[in-house]
């Protein structure tokens, strides 16, 4: 879907300000990693996928988007989906207190504080097969397509319509139009190199390049 959340390209917000990598703490507060910490493991229920909660947080308000710190986005779009998943009831997420019973099979699932540090967290998977061969191989000229879906998707805004060249072929993966609607699939991925001035125009940095990665669904050869 086109959303504040597709900020590539846009102007008005002001310059990037990284701070140091060096100095960079891993969270600002304590309350973001407890954030971090609720998120992982309610997701380890199996209730709902990566491309589900990213597309729970397009769909905040935009001006809730904007105004959100990173984790509080990622808060508010869990928000979303407990509710979404019928873990918990609007009424329950505005009193903070339990109204109905777990529902069947979902304590089993939960992990203890004793069983978190041997929880594996990061060890999932998103390679999957896929039956066709792919369409495109390093070096091939190709167009990103004009395309606006009304629901998830990982293809920019700012590279649609324009053409770049293959730089690598990952393979086939999780396809995150499909996976936002429940359905585990692998379609090739690839890494995508774009010429600045192809995306920006005269104004950009003539040695500037840009690269995305792109679904095989997302492009067509560019003649």
């Amino acid at each position: 879907m086109n959303g504040v959340h597709d900020l590539g390209g846009m102007q008005g917000f002001g310059p990037v300000q990284p701070e140091p990598e060096s100095e960079e703490p891993v969270f600002h507060a304590e309350w973001e990693s407890r954030v971090y910490g609720i998120t992982r493991l309610l997701g380890r229920l199996g209730l709902w996928n990566l491309d589900k909660s990213r597309y729970n947080r397009e769909q905040l308000p935009p001006a809730d988007y904007l105004s959100f710190s990173y984790y509080e986005s990622w808060f508010a779009g869990l928000q979303k989906q407990l509710v979404k998943s019928g873990l918990i009831s609007e009424e329950e997420l505005q009193t903070g207190r339990a109204s109905a019973p777990v529902p069947d099979g979902i304590m089993e699932r939960v992990v203890n504080a004793e069983q978190v540090r041997a929880v594996p967290i990061m060890t999932t998977s998103y390679v999957r097969p896929e039956p066709a061969p792919p369409r495109f191989a390093p070096g091939d000229r190709v167009r990103a397509l004009n395309r606006h879906p009304r629901g998830h998707t990982r293809e920019p805004r700012y590279v649609r319509g324009h053409v770049g060249t293959v730089h690598e072929h990952y393979g086939s993966q999780v396809y995150p139009d499909l996976s936002a609607e429940g359905v585990d699939e692998g379609h090739h991925l690839y890494s995508v190199r774009f010429d600045a001035s192809e995306l920006w125009g005269e104004s950009a940095d003539a040695n500037s390049v840009v690269y995305v990665d792109l679904w095989e669904d997302y492009l067509e050869p560019a003649t």
